[in-house]
């Protein structure tokens, strides 16, 4: 019964919180010393035991989880592998890993089990490499993995950004035939889906029997991280023609990309489906709606609709300040900074992350300073996205020292860290300092993402570093991320910039979307190297797929058209 208990806590992902709530309530009016005492019989004992495993699962029952073990003992039971494994389960539970590792080298170590909840119990305390030194044990222990094992096994790899490693684990479930099993795949599509490799997540998706909420979910979340708009709205398609149920995480991630993307008609129609499924007086929703009205630039609906909530947070506050932000109203930020003080509503690390570039823009880097001092003041938690902000405002300010003291100031770096600093040396111009950073997070086992590496192909283009760049397009290609428009302008960017105007043109004509960076670039390209007629052609080209024609655009076809060869036989001519 208790097995059966422990498996549905796998499949349901019930939250470690909830489930000791549950379990507290019922250990108040379950564990009763009196009534242990009672039982007679090493059967009722065993029965009622199992009760018991059900409710002492919180670290505040720590007591009678031992009192549980020590009667074990004492009746006589300790060989009993099906209990001695659950009071492992329920030492792990209440976070006391060591009484568990005592009581897991006491065993007979035949079955996955015991090595389950360790392995769960390690990957809970972040001790990612301990959990799959366990695993790998476990098969020189000639121990079967069960699909138990896989979920916590791939979730460590996760938790050390180990994707190598996760694709032999991937292929040992492959060969047991867990592969398909639901918990497998979700922990792989969301390992692959954060490390960029999103190709292989929906691999994975594909061959999966079944599909819950959860599942699509998952799927959806990584395109979206990925800014995949197209394949996010195709996955969000599917997911209604399927059996699933759309929850409030689902229209939570739609919403998210529609913003990201600045796609208001998309964004409109999704509010429709919103209203029509009841979740509109969801926070969650009504937050994200917030940020995709505001960062759509339609500001007037962003505020009707944030003056029609009922409740208003820190997420609702960010969502309308980061829409004043980048729409060009910094000068409308600071007010509206001041009114969410002043409703008593504590900014946060996001706050000051979408609040400190207007800030830079409407004053100067005096005043970034002076923000930066209130952050220091009143302890506002950092985290990567506020160190990030800090780090570009110094760089934008031109106090190039000042971002590089921020980005050593403590350990909190990742990716986006990283990219801010490689943004930042290229804006400034020291492009052999942002290859450095880009080496040094590969060094420290860090996967670059699709906005890392179109910040650093323009300090290849710089340095006419054509051997790191053609590197770089390698790895977007195994990522599949050559088709995100700004990773594909950059590409092309690069490689007309070191002289391989062929290599930028055959790039550049495989691309399924282009935007106007990506053609002026290719336009400059051919203008610069010697082919008006072929920057002409273009030109036309780009009128003609609806892109908008702007000064570059306009600057790189006058210079081609004053080069074509009869317009200078012409003027020659006339000059005679």
């Amino acid at each position: 019964m208790l097995s059966q208990n422990l498996c549905s806590m796998f499949r349901l992902a019930i939250s470690r919180s909830k489930f000791m709530h549950t379990a507290t309530n019922i250990g108040n009016n379950v564990v009763s010393k009196s009534h242990l005492l009672a039982l007679e019989t090493q059967d009722s004992l065993t029965t009622h035991l199992e009760s018991l495993f059900r409710a002492c699962s919180d670290a505040s029952l720590l007591q009678q989880v031992r009192q549980v073990h020590t009667q074990v003992v004492v009746g006589g039971m300790n060989d009993i592998c099906s209990l001695s494994s659950r009071i492992l389960g329920l030492y792990v539970l209440c976070g006391r890993i060591k009484d568990a590792g005592n009581l897991f080298f006491r065993l007979e170590l035949c079955y996955a089990l015991p090595w389950n909840w360790m392995m769960r119990g390690l990957y809970m305390l972040g001790w990612f490499d301990f959990a799959l030194l366990f695993y790998f044990k476990m098969l020189g222990s000639k121990v079967s993995p069960d699909k138990y094992t896989f979920p916590y096994v791939i979730k460590a790899c996760g938790g050390l950004n180990n994707v190598p490693l996760c694709m032999v684990v991937h292929n040992m479930a492959r060969l047991m035939g867990f592969h398909v099993d639901l918990f497998v795949g979700s922990a792989l599509i969301k390992l692959y889906a954060d490390n960029g490799y999103i190709h292989d997540a929906r691999l994975v998706f594909d061959e999966l029997p079944l599909r819950d909420t959860i599942l699509w979910n998952v799927m959806l979340h990584g395109y979206v991280k990925i800014g995949n708009f197209e394949n996010a709205i195709g996955t969000f398609l599917d997911m209604r023609t399927s059996y699933s149920r759309l929850n409030s995480v689902t229209y939570t991630c739609i919403l998210s990309i529609c913003a990201m993307k600045g796609n208001f008609c998309v964004g409109t129609q999704l509010h429709g489906l919103v209203i029509g499924s009841g979740f509109e007086f969801d926070p969650q929703v009504a937050n994200t709606l917030v940020a995709m009205y505001s960062k759509c630039g339609n500001l007037l609906d962003a505020r009707k609709l944030f003056n029609t909530m009922s409740q208003t947070d820190t997420v609702s506050w960010n969502g309308l300040i980061a829409g004043y932000v980048q729409n060009g109203f910094s000068d409308e930020a600071a007010p509206l900074f001041n009114a969410m003080i002043s409703a008593g509503v504590k900014p946060d690390a996001v706050t000051f992350a979408s609040f400190l570039p207007s800030i830079l823009r409407t004053g100067s880097l005096k005043h970034c300073k002076e923000a930066h001092g209130y952050i220091v003041r009143h302890r506002v938690p950092f985290d990567v996205y506020l160190k990030s902000a800090l780090i570009d405002i110094y760089f934008k300010g031109g106090d190039v020292k000042m971002a590089y003291n921020i980005f050593q100031q403590n350990t909190l770096v990742d990716v986006a860290v990283c990219t801010a600093m490689i943004s930042g040396y290229v804006l400034n111009g020291l492009n052999r300092d942002a290859i450095n950073i880009f080496r040094w997070l590969i060094k420290e086992g860090m996967v670059p993402n699709c906005l890392t590496m179109a910040s650093v192909l323009p300090a290849c283009a710089a340095m006419a570093a054509t051997k790191l760049g053609k590197e770089l397009h390698c790895d977007i290609l195994k990522k599949r991320l050559e088709n995100i428009v700004n990773v594909g302008s950059a590409i092309t960017d690069m490689y007309a910039k070191c002289g391989r105007v062929d290599l930028a043109y055959e790039f550049f004509r495989r691309m399924s979307e282009k935007d106007s960076v990506c053609w002026n670039s290719m336009l400059s390209s051919f203008s610069q190297n010697g082919k008006p007629e072929m920057a002409i052609a273009l030109f036309r080209q780009m009128g003609i797929s609806g892109a908008k024609y702007d000064t570059v655009s306009l600057s790189s076809a006058l210079s081609a058209a004053s080069n074509l060869p009869y317009i200078n036989n012409k003027m020659k001519r006339r000059d005679t």
